[in-house]
């Protein structure tokens, strides 16, 4: 995948095509209804609190990119913004539903599980279960044309694999994260550990002791 978002302009793609399917009422959107939208405290991780100006910005960075258009009517004095992230004239990128949706939420949201797809994904379209949320997550990870998603390794103590997107270049699986949750589990592991010699430890100087009393006993 040769796309290479920045996190803003990451969250401004998934902002739209959130906003494309929940409030097609009100799409597209004005710089003022983006920006409320990038900084929304639901749905958002991690929580944003951008400007005007910053929102602006980063939106003119995708509009160069052909990611995204001004869609203003002539003579308007507000602009109102519609992404050409996928399935448009434009573009070469065909997204099924459900590959949006899940595309969507990752934008917003960062990595995440197939079961945390899905409840998150219900507002924009339906998976039966999670083994079709797997299915999808399958397929969009062994495109021809490049995987747009990649399963993260599986974090201790966690059920399933996190999987997220690759729109802002290639994951690093060993990120800081990661690292810090397997860190923190092998101190917590050696620290139970520790304990557990020292109890064994006074057990053994205890059953030494009783013992040395009971033969003071018997002798």
């Amino acid at each position: 995948m040769d796309m290479k978002l920045s996190q803003l302009e990451a969250r401004i793609i998934g902002c739209l095509l959130e906003k494309e399917s929940t409030t097609p009422d009100q799409y597209p959107l004005t710089l003022n209804a983006l920006t409320t939208a990038c900084n929304q405290k639901s749905n958002r991780d991690p929580v944003m609190s951008l400007s005007d100006a910053e929102v602006l910005d980063a939106t003119q960075a995708l509009i160069t990119s052909r990611l995204v258009t001004d869609e203003s009517a002539f003579g308007s004095r507000v602009s109102k913004f519609q992404h050409r992230f996928c399935n448009t004239e434009f573009g070469n990128l065909k997204l099924t539903k459900q590959e949006v949706a899940v595309t969507c939420v990752l934008l917003l949201r960062g990595p995440q599980t197939p079961g945390e797809i899905r409840t998150r994904t219900n507002r924009l379209c339906s998976f039966t279960d999670v083994s079709e949320v797997e299915s999808v997550l399958q397929g969009m990870a062994e495109r021809e044309d490049g995987g747009l998603v990649v399963r993260l390794p599986r974090e201790p103590g966690k059920r399933e694999s996190r999987f997220a997107h690759l729109f802002s270049g290639e994951v690093d699986v060993s990120s800081p994260a990661v690292a810090l949750s397997s860190e923190s589990v092998t101190h917590a592991d050696n620290a139970r550990l520790e304990k557990l010699e020292q109890e064994v430890s006074d057990l053994k100087e205890e059953v030494k002791s009783l013992k040395a009393l009971l033969e003071e006993l018997t002798s």
